[in-house]
């Protein structure tokens, strides 16, 4: 039996967690013995190259021996310096040997830097008015006061609402519930052109950046943007002067079957942001890359960039970061990401012939996604008391795979979907098993609810 949660505070008051005990490759072991597929890839999309990889903690071991912490206002050390040198020579597009990164703690943070960046940038230009960050509804970009604001995951932001600085946001690219109910390709990308209404409404004078996730994650359950819309936004800001942030907290580091997913759009941002994928969960780490010629302008202006914290670029995790980097180019699995993704769309497709609630499946590479609907033909949600993702996640977790569960599809507060992001190490056959799972779980769920 688990100890009771006492002391220790969890996300949810009602459930009893099972105490995990250890971790091999894309299995977790709780405290019974009882073996569970990671299939959300921790809470979500981290554990790019799979658990109790040796490499990893050996590494951080060896930098602590030598020391694991320095005060950062008066030394720089090895680790940082070979870390931003190799993200920098695996960064996408035109960030590629022409960028520098700032390494800080959490994908939270990254974010709220890369703001902090946009804004510091048009600061030291002259041009001091602009300071709006423009955003999308139902995307996600952390969870500090400030993220929130700017984020638009509906769930996560009533409560604090009055705390916020309020920013602009137009809708997701969301082909599945078109905001203008419209399709491709007769809509002309009218998603990405509301980029365009945003900043003529709010004047380009005070516009700043526009960010966005390549693939929508936790609150849209893997949605990428359909094919044309990076394309477009790099055209609207390059017109507009505003800068193009993309969020690959989530999608870096292979997830999508690239190594970033911006790649799949062949379009370069001025700042991207990652994290979870680029340590795999090891230890906590995040960067912040940008083009060589905004930074240059703070260096120039002699101005510091106003952003850190005490445990920013911590040289025991730089060290881990680039263990886990290394092994993952090593073995290939940004290639194995690719076609386990194929076969994953592949299984879902299948899976939607017997499962009339599966209403859509999504997603690139090992990040995918289904959303369960109860009328297939008009796509209409289930109500949000029946809590229909959270079932299915119980029933996958009594059966062995962990799921990440995911609400407001629609409009931010209807809609359940399910997020997967299993480690990128996922083999054709646990693959599979995977699949028999899900299929078990959504079946037994499916079973129980009410008729529509």
């Amino acid at each position: 039996m688990t100890r009771p949660n006492v002391h220790a505070v969890h996300r949810s008051w009602e459930r009893e967690y099972p105490i995990v005990e250890r971790a091999e490759g894309i299995y977790l072991f709780d405290r019974e013995g009882k073996r569970y597929i990671d299939g959300s890839g921790g809470s979500a999309v981290v554990t790019a190259i799979g658990h109790a990889v040796d490499e990893v903690p050996r590494a951080m071991y060896a930098q602590a021996q030598k020391f694991s912490f320095s005060p950062a206002h008066a030394f720089t050390h090895a680790p940082m310096l070979d870390l931003a040198d190799l993200v920098v020579d695996l960064a996408p597009g035109g960030l590629k040997g022409n960028s520098r990164v700032w390494i800080t703690c959490t994908g939270t943070d990254a974010t709220d830097d890369a703001v902090r960046l946009a804004r510091q940038y048009w600061v030291e230009r002259g041009k001091p008015g602009k300071y709006q960050i423009i955003t999308r509804w139902q995307g996600f970009h952390g969870n500090s006061i400030s993220a929130a604001g700017y984020s638009g995951l509906v769930a996560r932001r009533k409560m604090f609402l009055p705390m916020f600085v309020e920013s602009p946001h137009i809708p997701p690219a969301f082909c599945y519930h078109c905001p203008f109910e419209l399709t491709l390709p007769s809509c002309k990308l009218k998603c990405a052109r509301s980029l365009e209404t945003a900043i003529r409404q709010q004047g380009a004078e005070n516009v700043a950046a526009f960010i966005a996730e390549p693939v929508v994650g936790a609150s849209l359950g893997a949605v990428p943007a359909p094919e044309g819309y990076f394309e477009s936004v790099r055209e609207i800001c390059d017109r507009y002067e505003v800068l193009f942030i993309a969020d690959e907290v989530m999608t870096g580091w292979g997830r999508t079957g690239a190594m970033w997913a911006i790649e799949h759009s062949g379009v370069t941002p001025d700042i991207l942001t990652s994290a979870k994928g680029v340590t795999s969960g090891y230890t906590p780490l995040a960067l912040v890359i940008a083009r060589d010629e905004i930074w240059a302008v703070l260096e120039n202006a002699r101005s510091p960039f106003r952003a850190g914290h005490t445990f920013n670029a911590n040289a025991v995790s730089c060290a881990g970061a680039m263990a886990a980097i290394r092994y993952l180019v090593d073995h290939n699995l940004v290639q194995n990401s690719r076609e386990r993704g194929l076969q994953a769309q592949a299984g879902l497709c299948r899976m939607m012939e017997h499962h009339p609630i599966v209403g859509d499946v999504r997603g690139l590479g090992l990040m995918f996604g289904l959303e369960y609907v109860r009328t297939r033909d008009t796509r209409e949600p289930f109500p949000p008391e029946l809590h229909v993702s959270a079932l299915i996640d119980q029933a996958a977790m009594r059966l062995g795979l962990v799921t990440y569960p995911c609400s407001g599809a629609v409009e931010g507060v209807l809609g359940d979907m399910t997020l997967f992001a299993p480690p990128l190490v996922i083999a054709a056959a646990e693959l599979d098993d995977l699949m028999a799972i899900l299929d078990r779980s959504i079946g037994e769920v499916e079973a129980n609810l009410p008729k529509a």
